[in-house]
Order: structure tokens, then sequence, then C-alpha cells
């Protein structure tokens, strides 16, 4: 079972872009909300579970995110906690009524200049458009990337040259193939399967040394 750390908030300036606490705290406290930071999860950056019973409305954020890829996350979830808030279970996830309640969000931390001016120019065309997720718009996570922790030896795959062999996270070996839309068609060397790629996952080259 995955650990997860409960953090007063006090803490949650440490995960936080500065300018941006108390207005988070302010939709914590009105909405009762409980705020799980975790550990680092592939299939998903945050969640959001509904209040019931005695239960207070939970939202959990990936921990090691950077700050503005955290702050955006935990938007996207609130945006899903007010949506519930008005239409309960009524509306779909990821509907009109939710797009509304992130671009309002999105619209009032904008207008609190927490955001560099190259994440702003992104998030104006997510308040227009919201998606999915946040993995759903690629220019966006490009940007917020660039705010990642450097690791040496890492590209995206969008940037291996095709038929290029490279390392994903398990150690396998793939070769990149082609485009098919928004990803990536590679081939596993070692059984001839072939995976789409995110443009944005990030890999290593095979060279001499690996």
């Amino acid at each position: 079972m995955r650990k997860k750390v409960e953090h007063p908030l006090n803490a949650l300036n440490n995960f936080l872009p500065e300018g941006s606490f108390d207005l988070v705290v302010g939709y914590l406290h009105q909405y009762k909300v409980h705020l799980t930071v975790t550990q680092a999860r592939k299939s998903i950056l945050g969640d959001y579970r509904n209040a019931y019973g005695n239960q207070s409305h939970r939202i959990s954020v990936n921990g090691n995110l950077n700050k503005y890829s955290f702050l955006i996350t935990l938007l996207h979830e609130l945006a899903h906690l007010l949506t519930f808030d008005q239409y309960g279970h009524r509306v779909l996830p990821h509907g009109n009524e939710w797009k509304q309640h992130y671009s309002v969000l999105l619209v009032d931390f904008v207008r609190a200049n927490i955001f560099p001016p190259d994440i702003v120019a992104e998030l104006r065309k997510s308040i227009q458009s919201p998606a999915a997720s946040c993995g759903g718009e690629l220019s966006l996570m490009r940007v917020l990337r660039k705010y990642d922790p450097q690791k040496e030896g890492y590209l995206p795959v969008e940037r291996v040259p095709f038929n290029a062999p490279f390392l994903d996270e398990k150690g396998r070996v793939f070769v990149k193939k082609e485009k098919r839309r928004t990803r990536f068609v590679c081939q596993e060397i070692k059984t001839g399967l072939t995976y789409l790629f995110s443009p944005i996952y990030e890999v290593r080259l095979v060279n001499k040394e690996n």
C-alpha cells in the first residue's frame, strides 16, 4: 500500500509557489478539505473523493511535483470539489460544469501573479478550453517540465531521433519508429512488441556506456 503523509497546513508552504498559500488555505478551510500529500503515483497526479457521512472532502496530490505542477493539480481537484458541491453526481466528471469551475480557479490564481509568464501563457489556453488532465495539455506539460529538477542524460521521446534506441525507466530497450497523432510508436527490441509513448515521456539514449 502506497505510503501517504498528512501535512499540517503550515507545511503546505513547502509544496506551493510563493504567494499562493493564503488563497489555497482559504479554499481548504471553506470546504473543510482533508488534503493529503502522497508519494509519486504513475497513473495520476492527484485525486478527489467527495464528502459523505462523517467524512470530509478528500484531496490527494503527488508530493514529487514541482511547486507549479502541484498547485495546478490541486486546482484541478478543487474544481471537482466545487462541481460536486453544486451538482452532486448529476454531471460528468470533466463536463462543462467542471470546466467552468476550473477556469474560474485558474483566473483567480493567474490574477494573483503566482505563475511565471511562460506558464501563464499556457494557462490562458486552459482557461478557454480546460483539458480533463494536466497530462492532456502537452504544451502546458512541456513548460511545467522546465521547472522540474533536471535529470542528467534524460530527454523526452519527441527529441529522440527516429530509429534510435533508448531505455525506458524499467531498463527496456526500444527503437523509435513513427509518430501516430500525438504519440510515438516505439518497438521493444527484445520482444518486437510496439508501444505508444507520450512525446514528453523522459528516456535515456542507448550508447556505449549503457
